[in-house]
């Protein structure tokens, strides 16, 4: 499909606006969706590769191929993106999904990051999480828990507090007659901990009821906030979470809407002044004359 000339008089677009509208076009497309996806799966693939020493060894000059390649491809694909927001750098740099792509990209290129073997395979790594891009579910899985940390930091201090006050008292009950379990404030957090997910919780009780029957009110009262009030606080921690994940999805979904192109605009304001000026010169033309022979019309309907 080719361009159509620009009419007499018209103003020339932008060249960003025409950058922009045609790296728009391909971004856009579905088929670069679908490719960027398998190339994030292939990447995946290649990282697990690498992890079979006697494959590595057989195919090591064409695994370093394919990663450069995948990383080639990674860079002219964030390359498009950012020409597609050409007329609006500011939009680009506003998503954080842009900035998190760019700076997998860059970091890759590094010349400190590419003799580090250890922290490129960890940005290899962390190109799998692209995949939530393209999947909206876990991208709102992915947001949900990242607006669920307040939260959770809030849940792991109140836990942290817990552990350390039922510490100190199995420390003070229990530490002289069974120093394996409460022998030091670590020893007796360790088991709390194990406790909290009611793993050996029935052998605990039985050594604890072997050195007084008020275990069972220490044991009892401790599953009950550990195991099961504040895990439930933190469910709903995150279940808020993931509630507001999801309306700021339809929100964005909302105001990303397509807007009406620019070409499609000026069309439109085209259009609308030529039928200004047709109306125009039809209120100045003359009244049309009736011709020659034509019987009159009566003036009244009942003449």
């Amino acid at each position: 499909m080719t361009d159509r000339p620009a009419p007499a008089g018209a103003a020339p677009r932008p060249a960003r606006s025409v950058l922009a509208e045609r790296a728009r076009a391909v971004t856009e497309a579905r088929w670069f969706a679908l490719a960027v996806f398998t190339l994030i799966l292939v990447n995946a693939a290649l990282l697990g590769a690498e992890t079979y020493g006697g494959l590595v060894e057989d195919w090591h000059r064409w695994l370093r191929l394919a990663e450069h390649l995948c990383l080639a491809a990674f860079t002219v694909e964030i390359l498009l993106r950012a020409c597609a927001h050409a007329d609006r750098p500011r939009d680009f740099l506003r998503d954080p999904w842009n900035l998190f792509d760019l700076a997998i990209v860059a970091c890759a290129v590094l010349p400190v990051v590419r003799e580090n073997t250890t922290v490129l395979r960890l940005l290899r790594l962390a190109r799998v999480l692209r995949t939530a891009r393209f999947l909206p579910q876990l991208r709102i899985v992915m947001v949900a828990v990242a607006r669920s940390l307040p939260g959770t930091v809030s849940f792991l201090l109140v836990g942290a507090l817990l552990l350390y006050v039922y510490a100190m008292v199995g420390w003070v009950f229990f530490g002289g007659q069974d120093p394996q379990q409460y022998g030091s404030i670590g020893r007796a957090v360790l088991t709390l901990f194990l406790l909290m997910t009611l793993d050996g919780l029935g052998d605990a009780v039985h050594a604890g009821l072997e050195i007084s029957r008020w275990s069972i009110v220490y044991y009892a009262s401790y599953v009950l906030i550990a195991s099961f009030v504040l895990v439930n606080v933190l469910i709903g921690v995150v279940i808020s979470s993931l509630e507001e994940a999801r309306e700021l999805e339809r929100e964005q979904t909302a105001d990303g809407a397509e807007p009406v192109p620019a070409p499609d605009q000026e069309l439109r304001a085209r259009i609308a002044a030529a039928r200004a000026a047709l109306d125009d010169l039809e209120a100045s033309l003359p009244p049309a004359r009736e011709p020659a022979g034509a019987p009159s019309r009566p003036l009244h309907p009942g003449m």
